[in-house]
């Protein structure tokens, strides 16, 4: 075996499974407070992405662009928490599933009516040459072979997450999300807000879907298709747990290096075509085999 190809096949999943790591977290982080599966993610993250390509094309500056189109995400994380999230409060799992779902539906449709349903291209400016990793860190010793973009794209997303650990951990916004996560009833016996505390995750959430959206855009275009991405997100938290935000970066790390690592070897042994499309999936429902919680995930226990 070429080991130092191995390595280099091994580092670039990595590199890539970063980035799914910062598409799960958005879902770690409405589950956890209000125990609902946002099934509108990707479709945020695509109106994201084509509200900053299409005011881009229409020659407005790139940080105006990148402004407005942060600001438009924050408000619509807050009032989709306001008019559809908060009237469905103290209903089922299953109805608030839905309503994700119909919400899924109506952004689709607003993205298509503001903006169009072509196929655009991001360009945010980062090179996509390949580079030797020993001139970079010289330290590390490899002398292998990854993509600039691959490096930037997970340093911009390892820094995401790096921001939203050190809030989640040091601020009292932060700290009281955690503790609505843990108990609801709790949380609000001790005077937390559980409406601003919920309003304040979905435009987080709004956030995240634009840098995601924009790295993820830049690396295979924004169009409809661009939702299909998202769904990668949802191995990583079957692997890494549901509610643990360590868990989403450790699950992302795990389907990007192997699936990388698999398109590689495991292709070429099968004769398959397309294993990206499915090799992600199968990887979690082995993992559900074994642990059905996920890596992080905590096992309920349900007292009668």
């Amino acid at each position: 075996m070429d080991y130092a190809f191995f390595l280099e096949v091994l580092v670039g999943g990595l590199l890539s499974g970063i980035m799914y790591s910062l598409v799960a977290i958005g879902f770690v982080l409405i589950y956890k407070s209000s125990g609902v599966f946002n099934f509108a993610q990707g479709t945020m993250l695509l109106l994201a992405a084509l509200t900053f390509v299409s005011l881009t094309e229409r020659m407005v500056n790139f940080w105006v662009a990148f402004a407005i189109t942060l600001m438009i995400m924050v408000v619509l994380g807050i009032i989709i928490e306001r008019t559809v999230m908060r009237p469905l409060a103290n209903q089922s799992l299953l109805s608030l599933f839905m309503a994700t779902v119909g919400l899924n539906y109506f952004l689709e449709g607003l993205a298509q009516g503001v903006w169009d349903s072509a196929v655009h291209g991001v360009n945010l400016g980062i090179s996509n040459d390949p580079i030797f990793l020993i001139d970079k860190f010289p330290v590390l010793g490899l002398d292998i072979i990854v993509s600039y973009f691959d490096m930037a794209a997970a340093g911009i997303a390892g820094l995401m997450i790096l921001g939203l650990s050190l809030f989640f951990t040091f601020t009292r916004t932060g700290l009281s999300l955690r503790a609505v996560s843990d108990d609801h009833l709790a949380a609000m016996a001790v005077g937390i807000p559980l409406s601003r505390i919920w309003a304040i995750v979905w435009a987080v959430t709004g956030v995240i879907c634009l840098i995601a959206g924009l790295l993820w855009g830049d690396r295979v275009s924004v169009s409809f298709t661009l939702t299909s991405a998202v769904l990668k997100g949802l191995p990583v938290i079957l692997i890494g747990g549901l509610t643990s935000i360590p868990g989403a970066i450790v699950g992302g790390l795990i389907i990007g290096a192997s699936e990388k690592l698999g398109e590689i070897y495991v292709a070429e042994w099968i004769g398959g075509q397309g294993i990206e499309h499915w090799w992600a999936y199968t990887t979690a429902l082995l993992f559900l085999m074994v642990r059905p919680t996920g890596i992080f995930g905590e096992k309920e226990i349900e007292r009668v």
